[in-house]
């Protein structure tokens, strides 16, 4: 049996789901330059210039900033696999899904997770916090995610982070869908070693995961009494490649273009400015509230501590949750997220990240739904 197989050429969607979000057009020709070597002169002073726009980013001046070759989840096990070793006591708050991701990365690296639970589509309780810290002495870090993209909800890294702090432990943050899209500063709340990820508020193509790491966090992963279990992701080695210098040891073939791509993406929320882009943000979610009200539609999440960029949108009853995706994905090339976990099939998910958080496409979600829900 022969198969016949031609180009893939994608439809163009509208990306309002929980990510990717769409991509900038700078974005997307930027990958189309030409591929040069990863120790190329020309692509080292590139690095550097990534470098200090995620400084910029973060809001930090950690030495050790820089993406990781891979996703975000890889962000968030770079992070774990060089901060904890087997029988460290970590404190990870959980209100979603990816709370209970840092949970496993604990666990597999022989750590032992100590769990503050809260309701989903909640804030993490700082006095739940407090509880566990003064239950857990011994305690070596706090870990959280700042937005819950799995519920809507933001959380307050500030507090969460003094906190921690006055129980002298290190804190790690998940940052994949707050980085560029909610307010965020890496140094002056005292945050050691943060993750996040390039497909959702840098309008960015997915595959890259900006960290950075204090230097408390540096000296934890340098007093290591157990080598980082892995290779790849062993800060000691990366940054041999992403160190200083027009010197560079090789540890790995960078992904060229999409680091072409990345340097994009970080210009242009360079150019619009961090404050900017954060009110952008918060506009463009109040103009969406409003719109859904207009439909009967209301926020799953309390509006103190709703998340701008991902709406979590309650599902009247006897709506058919998946219905109405398929109609928008299928009539409107509109995409918008499900619920996960408990949620399922109770929220839908829309996002409004970066490119996509304008009112053009505001306006063309509430139309869509107000004809799909008719």
């Amino acid at each position: 049996m022969s198969t016949t197989f031609s180009s893939f050429i994608p439809p163009k969607r509208i990306l309002m789901g929980p990510g990717p979000s769409d991509v900038y057009p700078q974005v997307l020709q930027a990958l189309a330059r030409p591929t040069i070597g990863h120790l190329d002169p020309q692509f080292v002073a590139l690095m550097d210039e990534v470098k200090s726009l995620l400084q910029y980013a973060f809001q930090t001046k950690n030495e050790l900033t820089m993406p990781i070759s891979a996703p975000g989840s890889a962000g968030m096990e770079a992070v774990f696999v060089n901060l904890v070793e087997p029988g460290d006591k970590v404190i990870v708050c959980q209100n979603g899904v990816f709370g209970g991701r840092m949970q496993q990365n604990v666990e597999r690296c022989g750590g032992v997770a100590i769990t503050v639970e809260d309701e989903w589509g909640k804030q993490t309780s700082l006095s739940k916090l407090q509880e566990a810290l003064e239950a857990n002495p011994d305690a070596k870090a706090v870990a959280f995610v700042h937005a819950e993209t799995s519920t809507g909800v933001l959380n307050d890294a500030e507090a969460l982070c003094k906190l921690a702090k006055e129980y002298n432990c290190l804190t790690i943050v998940d940052a994949v869908t707050s980085l560029g899209g909610s307010e965020l500063k890496v140094d002056e709340w005292q945050i050691d070693a943060i993750y996040s990820g390039t497909q959702k508020c840098l309008s960015c193509v997915p595959g890259l995961s900006p960290v950075s790491f204090s230097p408390l966090a540096i000296e934890a992963i340098k007093a290591r009494k157990t080598p980082v279990q892995s290779w790849f992701l062993d800060m000691d080695l990366v940054m041999g490649y992403w160190g200083k210098g027009a010197k560079r040891a090789y540890h790995h073939t960078a992904p060229v273009n999409s680091l072409y791509a990345l340097h994009e993406s970080l210009l242009i929320l360079k150019n619009e400015g961090l404050q900017e882009s954060w009110k952008r943000h918060q506009t463009n979610h109040l103009s969406l509230k409003s719109g859904l009200e207009k439909l009967g539609l209301e926020l799953a999440v309390d509006e103190q501590y709703r998340l701008p960029q991902l709406n979590s949108v309650r599902i009247p009853e006897h709506i058919d949750d998946a219905e109405v995706r398929a109609k928008l994905l299928n009539d409107y090339n509109l995409e918008i997220g499900a619920g996960l976990g408990g949620l399922a099939g109770k929220v839908w998910r829309i996002g409004l990240m970066g490119c996509a958080s304008n009112q053009k496409n505001v306006d063309y979600c509430v139309n869509a739904l107000n004809d799909v829900l008719k």
